[in-house]
């Protein structure tokens, strides 16, 4: 069973950075989509970035994509989102989330239904 753990989700004044981890637990599948998605108090959840664990390939959110940046480390169960000059319109929870990488991937990367495997989330505060 694929387990993920978010972590590093504090209260941050606007213009800092951040830098959230998941620890993924195992990698069930030959290879994984993994995505960062976020969800602001009353809004809908949205995906921010996607990797591709094999080859690291990265799908963004067009309004993130120069503040945001995913990334995985070596040791191949960890993923991170590095979040820079934020904004009180960050604040959310975020969630990480796998599931397994198909075909369609690189078109369904922000659909929240087509992931199996979701961390309880981190509190991301930023103050203005």
């Amino acid at each position: 069973q694929l387990q993920v753990v978010e972590s590093g989700g504090c209260l941050v004044q606007a213009g800092g950075s951040l830098r959230l981890s998941c620890t993924v637990s195992v990698l069930a599948f030959d290879d994984v989509l993994m995505g960062w998605f976020r969800q602001p108090p009353g809004k809908e959840r949205e995906g921010i970035p996607c990797i591709t664990w094999r080859r690291g390939a990265t799908l963004y959110a067009d309004s993130l994509k120069d503040r945001f940046t995913i990334s995985r480390a070596n040791d191949g169960n960890t993923l991170y989102l590095q979040m820079n000059d934020l904004k009180p319109e960050d604040t959310a929870m975020y969630y990480c989330a796998a599931r397994k990488k198909d075909l369609m991937w690189a078109i369904t990367w922000r659909d929240v239904v087509r992931y199996n495997y979701w961390g309880q989330g981190t509190q991301v505060t930023v103050s203005s």
